[in-house]
């Protein structure tokens, strides 16, 4: 059986697997928590003993967090063998908000504290592997993050602080406020956005030894989708190379050019189902050629390289 590599995932940070299980569309999962409990026995099992939370996903009614916790109740010993990450700072429209509520980022110290103290309870945990700040906020503080972390860091309630979605200079801004490294970016990269492999994202996260998370690597299953002319031509392009390397699907091949950069991305697999967990670790021993990757990125593009 494959099992995946763990890692250091930045020169201070934490040793995670090398792909890692999301958890925000588990409220679809139709799962009772047994079966919640025996799907994440099974990733780690497959050597994916890191996942991916955040306070905002789910319903009002059944946060994933909250399911995440019900399953993990029934073996709290599988603290233990994982490694948690959430996420803070969106604020979205619930049942009970006034009618004046609009979604916004709040990326305050009181609300960080809030929102992690609330993914705790959640959880029915002491302490997160890692939190990050799940969007730039354009009102953000960085002395009041960096200050939230610290004092979150004091109490044993986080370990590690990271971001999401953060451009290089919102990465150097808040960095620059942090007293301990920040060990990750989480952002998208698929063959449908390429937007972090050109506007510098990557190369700052190489620069310092810090891997990315990679989420949306299939682009929401954008990639299945023939009524657009690039999303022909990856298909196309994609179901040759899978031929060419023995990949079972494409969604192996995806897998594996994300993989193929040199940031070395950590891919967030979605999927609830067992199976398709399983593809995605074998995509781990595939190996795209470079010219094979560029295929994939000429595809996406619709014109070759200058």
């Amino acid at each position: 059986m494959t099992k995946v590599s763990r890692t250091k995932i930045a020169p201070e940070g934490p040793v995670f697997s090398s792909l890692v299980q999301g958890y925000w569309r588990m409220g679809d999962w139709n799962m009772d928590p047994q079966s919640r409990l025996t799907f994440l026995k099974q990733h780690v099992e497959l050597g994916i003993t890191t996942v991916d939370h955040a306070h905002v996903y789910g319903s009002a009614q059944a946060p994933c967090e909250t399911l995440f916790g019900e399953a993990l109740k029934l073996d709290p010993a599988m603290r233990d063998e994982i490694e948690i990450i959430s996420k803070c700072g969106i604020e979205v429209m619930r049942g009970d908000a006034p009618s004046n509520h609009v979604n916004h980022y709040n990326s305050s110290q009181s609300n960080i504290i809030r929102s992690v103290e609330t993914s705790l309870q959640r959880l029915g945990v002491e302490q997160l592997d890692v939190l990050l700040i799940h969007r730039p906020d354009i009102l953000m503080d960085a002395d009041e993050v960096a200050s939230a972390a610290a004092l979150l860091k004091r109490q044993g309630k986080i370990k590690h602080l990271g971001v999401s979605n953060f451009t290089p200079s919102q990465f150097a801004l808040l960095q620059s406020r942090c007293d301990a490294p920040l060990v990750t970016n989480q952002v998208e990269i698929n063959p449908l956005n390429l937007s972090v492999t050109e506007d510098g994202t990557l190369d700052q996260l190489q620069q310092f030894s810090v891997r990315p998370m990679a989420w949306s690597c299939l682009a929401g299953g954008a990639l299945f989708d023939t009524n657009t002319d690039n999303v022909q031509r990856l298909q196309q392009t994609l179901n040759a190379i899978k031929q060419e390397i023995g990949a079972k699907s494409i969604e192996q091949v995806v897998f594996s050019w994300v993989l193929r950069l040199p940031s070395q991305p950590l891919p967030i697999i979605g999927s609830g189902n067992i199976e398709r967990v399983r593809s995605a670790v074998a995509a781990t021993e595939l190996t795209l050629s470079n010219q094979q990757w560029y295929r994939i990125w000429v595809a996406s593009k619709g014109h070759g390289v200058a």
